[in-house]
């Protein structure tokens, strides 16, 4: 196996009903024909989905492959791994999301086949006039009367919600009920889970015609209803001036870079994602000869230890990684 060296790798794209073209025309995502394309998911090691190294001399590569292989190398501290445990994907909400909630690792477990929790973060790119989150419950609302409202039509008088800027950076631990509304675009980091129980569906229909289906009961077991509203987290410093923490739980940890000059990353022994969500940068052993820019994620693994980002003019990054 090839040492290792920042690398990128192939999107893969999903359609939904609630998608759109704002991974075109804000991402810069070569797209096919249709106005229905909702996701892209950059860094997946998920069964089949599987994202592909896109240049050097792992081209052609799951991630898959990368952690069965070459664990170490990749993984430094975090190895041994059966799958890389976090996904990363934009997100175009064209139309509102589902009321949904995802269960932690416990009730995922529990499912057959078993599965990984679902703690997830957002990070607003852009955001229309009058776009909301729904992110918690508001204050007082137990099972019994989420259920209550469920029964009626009207979950989202349960939802906490409030109009985000870009820049706003979103903690959905599993457990939390949640909706995107129609016009945000998102960056998110989760765990590698596709399990969702939809709670409401604000009465559409799919492809079908038909309404999609709900999970209810499920929904209403996996809920933590201690955790209440939800609000963007407040931002932390650390001790670098350029970086701040917006989270830091027990599935990831995210950091976001103000890049006026160049700045180290890494050398700690583990893997980081990097992701410019203002600017661009160029990254040291990146064997693409263009600077990483709005739209696009490279992963430095851990043995290739500390790197140089180089900021084109000025950059703001997001820079994820293990606990």
């Amino acid at each position: 196996m090839p040492r290792m060296y920042p690398l990128r790798f192939e999107p893969l794209l999903r359609r939904y009903l609630w998608g759109g073209r704002r991974l075109a025309s804000e991402l810069g995502k070569e797209l096919p024909p249709g106005d229905d394309y909702a996701e892209s998911w950059e860094l997946c090691d998920r069964g089949d989905d599987q994202t592909r190294v896109a240049r050097g001399p792992l081209a052609g590569k799951t991630l898959g492959e990368l952690v069965r292989e070459s664990g170490p190398a990749l993984l430094g501290r975090h190895h041994p791994q059966t799958r890389f445990p976090l996904l990363f994907k934009f997100l175009d909400a064209q139309q509102t999301l589902s009321v949904q909630v995802h269960p932690d690792d416990a009730r995922a477990a529990r499912l057959i086949p078993p599965d990984l929790g679902k703690t997830e973060a957002w990070v607003v790119l852009s955001t229309k006039p009058g776009a909301v989150i729904y992110s918690g419950l508001k204050r007082g609302f137990d099972r019994a009367a989420l259920a209550r409202e469920v029964n009626r039509g009207t979950s989202e008088l349960c939802l906490h919600r409030f109009e985000p800027r870009p820049g706003d950076c979103v903690f959905i631990p599993a457990g939390a009920v949640h909706a995107l509304g129609a016009g945000l675009l998102i960056a998110e980091i989760q765990q590698a889970s596709d399990t969702t129980y939809r709670l409401y569906d604000w009465n559409r229909v799919g492809a079908d015609g038909r309404p999609r289906p709900l999970h209810i009961e499920a929904a209403l077991d996996a809920i933590d209803f201690g955790l209440g509203p939800i609000d963007p987290v407040v931002p932390r410093p650390t001790a670098r001036e350029q970086v701040e923490n917006l989270v830091r739980c027990d599935k990831f940890i995210m950091d976001r870079l103000r890049l006026s000059e160049p700045l180290h990353a890494g050398g700690d022994d583990r893997c980081h994602l990097l992701v410019p969500i203002e600017g661009q940068m160029r990254v040291a052993g990146d064997p693409v000869d263009a600077p990483v820019r709005l739209g696009e994620t490279i992963l430095v693994p851990a043995e290739v230890g500390e790197v140089l980002l180089e900021p084109c003019a000025q950059a703001t990054l997001l820079d994820i990684y293990l606990p």
